[in-house]
C-alpha cells in the first residue's frame, strides 16, 4: 500500500515537471495525455501529501511530550489527539481511493455485458442490467458512451459494450465484474414458473495511449457488413470492424456506427482495454494468495450476485449481503450495494495491514 502510494506520488511529481518542460509543451498530443494523467492522479497525490505531513506533525508533537516545559507538554497532548484522528481519517480515505490497485483512480473504463445461459431471457436480463447501470450512471453524473451492441429481436442484448467516464468510475464499477444470475417468471411463461438465467459483466480500466501501444502489425483488421437483430443486414457497406490481436488472440468487433473509421476508433479503444486487462489479470493471478479475501479481486468466473424478482431480493454472494429492495436497485439505486462492497474491501485491507505505527 505504502509502496503504491509512493510510486503514485513520484509519478505525479514527474508529471508536474513534465507540464513545464518545453519539449512536452511543444507536443500537443503528449501535453494532452500528460495533463489528463496529471489530473487523474491529483486528488490521490494531494491526499497522500497531506497524510505524510500529518505523520511528520505527529512525530514532532510526540517529541514535545518529552520536553521540560509542562505547558508545552499539555498543549502537545491536546494537539496529538486531533492529529492522530485526522491521520486515521486520511488513511481511511486513501484506502478507499486505492481499492483496485494501480487502476483505482482511473476515471475511464470499459464495461461489457453479455447474455449467458438462458436464451432470450438471458438477453433480456442483460438489457435490464444495462438499464440499471445507465440510470446509476445518470445519478452519479458519469458520462456513458455506447461503443457496440448486439440486440435481439425481443429487445434484449446478446452483448453490449459501454464506455464510462467519471470520478471514481473504475474504483466502484470493478465490483460488478463476474456472473450475475436472475430468478424470475419470464413474460413468455404461461404457467408462472420461475426461470433462472445469467449474464456476465466485465469492467476494464481504460489505459492511456502511452500505456498500451498497438502497432498495425499487432492485429488483423476484418471489415464486414453491419447487421441488426436476428442477423438481418442493415448496412450494405462494409462499415463494421473486427480486430484480432495476434499475441493474445483477443477479438473485438464494432458495428454500432455507420462510419467505418468511427467503428475502427471505438474497436481500438476496446482492444487496448482488453489487452491491458489481459496482462493485468495475469498479475492479479500471481498475487491471488494475497488478495483471496478481497471482493474486488477481479475474478471474472465467479457468480457474484443473484437477482430474485419474486422475493424482491438481491444477494451479493461475496460478502453475504442480502437486500429486499431489488425493485429500487434495478431502477438504478446501486449505491448501497457498492458502498457495502467497498466497506468490506477496505476493512479487509486494514485488517491485513495492521496499525499505522
Amino acid at each position: 500500500m505504502r509502496d503504491l502510494l509512493e510510486s503514485k506520488l513520484a509519478r505525479f511529481e514527474q508529471l508536474e515537471r513534465d507540464l513545464i518542460d518545453p519539449v512536452v509543451l511543444s507536443d500537443s498530443s503528449r501535453l494532452s495525455a500528460t495533463a489528463r494523467e496529471h489530473g487523474s492522479l491529483a486528488r490521490l497525490a494531494g491526499r497522500y501529501r497531506g497524510f505524510k505531513q500529518l505523520t511528520v506533525q505527529i512525530a514532532e508533537t510526540r517529541e514535545l511530550l518529552g520536553g521540560d516545559d509542562e505547558e508545552m507538554r499539555e498543549l502537545a497532548e491536546a494537539e496529538l489527539v486531533g492529529l492522530i484522528n485526522d491521520r486515521e481519517a486520511a488513511w481511511d480515505e486513501l484506502l478507499t481511493m486505492t481499492l483496485g490497485g494501480e487502476d483505482a483512480n482511473r476515471a475511464r473504463c470499459i464495461m461489457e455485458i453479455r447474455a449467458g445461459t438462458g436464451g432470450d431471457e438471458a438477453a433480456l436480463f442483460a438489457r435490464d442490467l444495462y438499464e440499471m447501470y445507465k440510470r446509476h450512471f445518470e445519478t452519479k453524473r458519469w458520462k456513458l458512451e455506447l461503443i457496440d451492441a448486439s440486440p435481439t429481436e425481443l429487445g434484449g442484448f446478446k452483448e453490449i459494450s459501454l464506455g464510462v467516464e467519471g470520478d471514481g468510475a473504475f474504483r466502484e464499477l470493478q465490483y460488478e465484474s463476474g456472473g450475475h444470475r436472475v430468478q424470475r417468471v419470464p413474460k413468455t411463461e404461461t404457467q408462472g414458473r420461475i426461470h433462472t438465467s445469467a449474464a456476465t459483466v466485465a469492467v476494464m480500466a481504460e489505459p492511456e495511449d502511452v500505456e498500451v501501444v498497438l502497432e498495425p502489425d499487432d492485429y488483423r483488421i476484418d471489415k464486414f457488413n453491419a447487421s441488426g437483430p436476428g442477423g438481418q443486414h442493415v448496412n450494405k457497406t462494409e462499415s463494421a470492424i473486427r480486430l484480432t490481436h495476434y499475441e493474445t488472440g483477443i477479438v473485438v468487433q464494432c458495428q454500432d456506427e455507420k462510419s467505418q473509421h468511427k467503428n475502427l476508433t471505438k474497436a481500438l479503444r476496446v482492444l487496448k482495454s482488453r489487452v491491458y486487462d489481459y496482462f493485468q489479470q495475469i498479475e492479479l493471478q500471481k498475487r491471488a494468495d494475497h488478495r483471496r479475501g478481497l471482493v474486488g479481486s477481479g475474478d471474472r468466473s465467479m457468480r457474484i450476485r443473484t437477482y430474485n424478482f419474486p422475493e424482491n431480493r438481491l444477494t451479493d454472494h461475496r460478502i453475504g449481503l442480502t437486500l429486499y429492495k431489488l425493485d429500487q436497485i434495478i431502477a438504478g439505486d446501486l449505491q448501497p450495494v457498492t458502498d457495502a462492497l467497498i466497506d468490506h474491501d477496505r476493512q479487509s485491507v486494514r485488517d491485513a495491514m495492521g496499525g499505522l505505527d
